[in-house]
């Protein structure tokens, strides 16, 4: 059976500022097609285009040529408006920084996503609750997030990217400031979610990701240009 393919990109090229003197060619001729399911870690030095490459499956803007499908959408396309509200239905997202406002409580920055979205508080609630025992901080959901471990933060980032229950996960350089013992329970709950279904692409130059055996595949990104690897070529 012939795997669904939740991101498809061809030919796509992102440049910045063109035609001035400061034009930057981020993205050069990138394929790269992702199926349902899949965890693929987007590995390259800085600069390399990684962090672009992760933007446009994140929808947060559109490449400057070429083609780009996230979850059966092609995003030149939509309209700004309808590609933020593809962004919230399809993709959750987890920061290097946890992006966590530290004076709200840790269930109050977990439902924040769906706040546009009009969902009832209640409902919000009975969410948060869910994911806060499945991720084992349920004991933490009133606390503020300034307040707890830097493992529980990453804990309450995960729950917030999962809290709409999207399809597509992606991680940007989730381990950069975790050690070792937080980032192997970081990719445990990576693979656990890859066995629930979901597909996550996560960037990073961290060994533990890269040949973490839950990872289908490494994406090599270097100067705009991609290729693909099997994870155990990096062992």
């Amino acid at each position: 059976m012939a795997k669904t393919m939740l991101i498809e990109l061809e030919q796509v090229n992102k440049i910045y500022n063109r035609g001035k003197a400061n034009e930057v060619r981020a993205l050069r001729d990138v394929d790269l097609r992702v199926a349902a399911g899949e965890l693929v870690c987007l590995k390259g030095p800085s600069g390399s285009g990684k962090s672009t490459l992760l933007a446009i499956i994140g929808c947060v803007f559109p490449p400057s040529s070429g083609r780009a499908a996230i979850a059966g959408r092609q995003l030149a396309r939509l309209p700004d408006r309808f590609l933020t509200i593809h962004r919230r239905e399809t993709i959750g997202f987890i920061f290097q920084r946890f992006n966590l406002l530290p004076a709200l409580s840790v269930r109050d920055n977990i439902i924040l996503p769906l706040l546009p979205l009009g969902v009832p508080p209640k409902e919000c609630r009975r969410r948060a609750r869910v994911l806060l025992e499945r991720l084992g901080i349920a004991h933490r959901e009133n606390f503020p997030a300034g307040r707890i471990s830097g493992g529980e933060l990453q804990r309450v980032a995960i729950a917030r990217a999962l809290i709409n229950n999207q399809p597509l996960i992606l991680a940007d350089e989730p381990t950069a400031h975790l050690d070792s013992r937080l980032s192997h329970e970081f990719m445990a709950i990576m693979a656990e979610l890859k066995a629930a279904g979901k597909t996550i692409i996560i960037t990073s130059h961290d060994p533990l990701v890269a040949e973490h055996p839950a990872i289908d595949r490494v994406v090599e990104v270097h100067d705009g240009r991609v290729g693909d690897t099997a994870p155990e070529d990096h062992a």
